[in-house]
């Protein structure tokens, strides 16, 4: 039996013809037949994004939904095909179960799990969860960052500028050190093996991480296998900053 951490829904495969207005993606499915999905991921999806390349769609039977089919996985690499995960809706599922397993020993003990707690000075952001309980000498506040950019088995995040990444940070660090503060960031492909900050897309992100873990912020830089049966956990990543 193999140890998926999530089964996707049945998908249909087809190739990637276009994308466009960031939500649409047009996709010649096996049988022929063209159709527009929902891409729920708005970034640019640097290296994944590429015409022609083969993709995976689940499909709702919501009959009041627009869109009925949604981009969930693209294939990358003719020679070593690789399933890149790009439905940004799910890394917090997938990581809020691996939570409640408890896969990620670096986070020590905890007894609750809390997502989307008010925080920040202004309490107008939002940390994905709070860790609290147990033996946890210190609340733990984690962010969740999709992560699918790659130069060579190097993961990189951002893929472009971010000022929300950027405001997360500053946030986070704020905490330090009455509270711990982790920042993870989910490598939803399995062929990175590293991870560093995507500083050729958003210098001022990377400045602010490796400033932050010099204050003490946690970084868990988590690798997953992707696959149209599922996804399962692969272990940390190497932190190269």
């Amino acid at each position: 039996m193999t140890d998926w951490l999530y089964c996707y829904p049945p998908l249909y495969a087809g190739v990637l013809l276009k994308r466009y207005k960031r939500f649409f993606a047009d996709v010649q499915l096996a049988t022929g037949e063209v159709v527009t999905a929902h891409c729920p991921n708005t970034g640019p999806m640097t290296g994944v994004s590429t015409i022609g390349s083969v993709v995976q769609l689940s499909k709702s039977d919501n009959p009041h939904r627009k869109l009925a089919y949604t981009l969930e996985l693209i294939q990358v690499h003719d020679n070593q095909p690789t399933w890149v995960g790009v439905n940004t809706a799910l890394p917090n599922r997938i990581v809020k179960l691996a939570l409640a397993k408890y896969l990620f020993p670096e986070l020590g003990n905890y007894s609750q799990i809390k997502g989307e707690v008010v925080y920040g000075h202004d309490k107008k952001s939002r940390v994905d969860f709070l860790l609290t309980g147990t033996d946890a000498e210190r609340p733990i506040y984690l962010e969740v960052k999709n992560t699918t950019w790659c130069e060579g088995t190097l993961a990189l995040f951002p893929d472009t500028e971010t000022t929300r990444g950027q405001k997360h940070l500053r946030e986070l660090t704020a905490l330090l050190p009455q509270t711990r503060a982790v920042m993870l960031y989910l490598i939803n492909r399995g062929d990175c093996t590293e991870f560093a900050p995507g500083d050729n897309a958003d210098p001022l992100y990377g400045k602010l991480l490796r400033d932050a873990i010099a204050l003490g912020l946690e970084v868990l830089p988590c690798r997953f296998d992707i696959s149209p049966e599922g996804i399962r956990y692969l272990g940390l990543a190497k932190l190269r900053v």
